[in-house]
């Protein structure tokens, strides 16, 4: 299993994620609430171990991958779905390249 990092960090980032989802009223909603309620439910007031303390951290730290992941998804979708037939300028520009110039102006 890989390293989950601080329990702060994945909170930050799934709050990050939710601001991206709602704009700026993001601490209206129920899953702002939740959130912030489930992690404060479940943090450490001892110098044991909490079981469940860790998987609250490991299904939110999977949360936090699915949103990040599904916000890059549309964001690749939106830039590379296909929009009909493109010039060859826009196609070589989307990959990357430039198309040469023709000497006198032709191209």
């Amino acid at each position: 299993m890989a390293a989950l990092g601080s329990p702060l960090r994945t909170l930050r980032g799934l709050l990050r994620e939710l601001r991206h989802i709602s704009g700026r009223a993001y601490r209206d909603t129920a899953a702002y609430r939740h959130v912030l309620a489930a992690f404060r439910a479940h943090r450490v007031t001892s110098e044991k171990l909490c079981r469940a303390q860790q998987e609250l951290h490991f299904q939110a730290a999977t949360y936090l991958c699915l949103l990040r992941s599904v916000r890059q998804h549309q964001a690749l979708h939106r830039e590379y779905h296909g929009r009909g037939e493109r010039s060859p300028e826009e196609v070589a520009g989307l990959v990357g390249f430039r198309l040469p110039r023709q000497p006198g102006g032709k191209g």
